[in-house]
């Protein structure tokens, strides 16, 4: 029996979404560790690269385990194709460049990721293409950012590590009238808590690594978007440049999938309680989470995600030697720059993953030394509070 798949809850298409099952009728999905495909006879093989018939031809292009990955992801996603890649920043370097050429021009979120920040500022440049960053929670910069023509903007909602959040049906449409698609990466809130394509934005990339595996073990990236732009922009850069995903990667992966919904519901309810829980501890002096009412775009947090998310920021007294006081005094939560994993994990963004964008520009986000990023993991929430009490003590 067959049924659609589009039509099953998000919690069943976690599971059951893409599986292709061969003549074996295997349970779980079947594991495609080859580097290249054989063909009955040479005009099978030619009819395959002319396009005429559909066969896969090499792992570097497709494989039936990042297939089945891909068809799930679009159906968590609500999105019409979906590549995979090595790396989230696989995925972002993929969807800007394979998109973007000499002469074009980038308008970004100011508040990036590291290295996305690096891709915008630093790589982008060296190729003849113009970048500017705005405030992403500042409709009237990207008015005026997006007054003339644009290719590309680029976002993060929420943003790492401030948690902002960008009104993405405003900004998708100013940037449509310039002529601009949008890349939003969603990695923090999951496709479970927020759909960027649903809001206006064109394409969404994704660093698996995170909620999608959960448990710290692969790396991986996802692109998501429309049929003919997968087809016609991205797929000839991934075929030709070769950021490949692992099929061993994409196996795990699809095992982590199964589970998504558990862990990000468990985790995010977990969040939004500690979240409170930080902001009445003494040493404390501020508390971002997007669901709380002192959030600044609490509202538009509201209207966009149906929950917070995993991952707390919050500001200690002392600076850089107050955080890092407070992080070498944990027991139970980790100090690692990762974040969705089933174990609570904590960084300082200023000397880890947000060093290398400068001083200057870390002010400009409200990135203070004494800034941490905690990403809540599975454990008992009591338990984390006793680690996160024990340690500002």
């Amino acid at each position: 029996m067959t049924f659609d798949p589009s039509r099953l809850r998000p919690a069943t298409r976690l599971v059951h979404g893409g599986v292709q099952r061969t003549q074996h009728g295997e349970t779980a999905e079947a594991l495609f560790l080859t580097s290249g495909y054989v063909y009955d006879d040479a005009e099978q093989a030619e009819a395959t690269f002319t396009g005429k018939l559909d066969h896969y031809q090499y792992s570097r292009f497709a494989n039936p385990t990042l297939t089945m990955l891909e068809q799930r992801l679009c159906l968590i996603e609500g999105a019409e194709d979906c590549r995979t890649t090595a790396t989230g920043m696989a995925a972002v370097n993929a969807a800007l460049l394979s998109h973007l050429k000499a002469g074009d021009r980038v308008v970004a979120a100011r508040a990036l990721f590291g290295s996305c920040h690096w891709i915008v500022s630093t790589l982008l440049p060296k190729f003849g293409i113009e970048t500017e960053f705005v405030d992403g929670t500042d409709l009237g910069q990207w008015t005026r950012a997006l007054s003339r023509p644009a290719n590309l903007v680029l976002l993060e909602s929420p943003s790492n590590p401030m948690l902002e959040m960008a009104d993405l049906p405003a900004i998708s449409a100013m940037a449509h009238a310039a002529g601009a698609i949008v890349v939003v990466d969603n990695v923090f809130a999951t496709p479970l808590l927020q759909q960027p394509l649903k809001l206006g934005a064109d394409v969404v990339v994704y660093s698996c690594t995170k909620h999608m595996d959960g448990q710290g073990r692969v790396l991986g990236g996802a692109v998501l978007g429309s049929k003919k732009w997968i087809a016609d922009v991205l797929q000839p850069f991934i075929r030709n440049t070769g950021p490949a995903l692992s099929p061993f990667n994409a196996w795990v992966l699809l095992k982590g999938i199964e589970t998504l919904a558990l862990r990000v519901n468990a985790a995010s309810a977990a969040a939004a309680a500690i979240a409170d829980f930080l902001a009445e501890q003494p040493g404390v002096n501020r508390v971002w989470y997007p669901t709380r009412s002192d959030h600044p775009q609490r509202d538009l947090a509201a209207r966009q995600m149906t929950a917070g998310g995993t991952v707390v920021t919050f500001e200690v007294a002392g600076g850089k030697d107050g955080a890092f006081r407070i992080m070498n005094g944990f027991r139970l939560i980790a100090i690692s720059n990762n974040l969705g994993d089933s174990k609570s994990l904590v960084t300082h963004p200023a000397t880890t993953t947000h060093m290398r964008i400068g001083e200057a520009e870390r002010a400009r986000l409200g990135i203070a030394d004494g800034v941490l990023r905690l990403s809540i993991g599975l454990e008992d929430p009591e338990d984390i509070k006793d680690d996160l009490r024990r340690a500002l003590a």
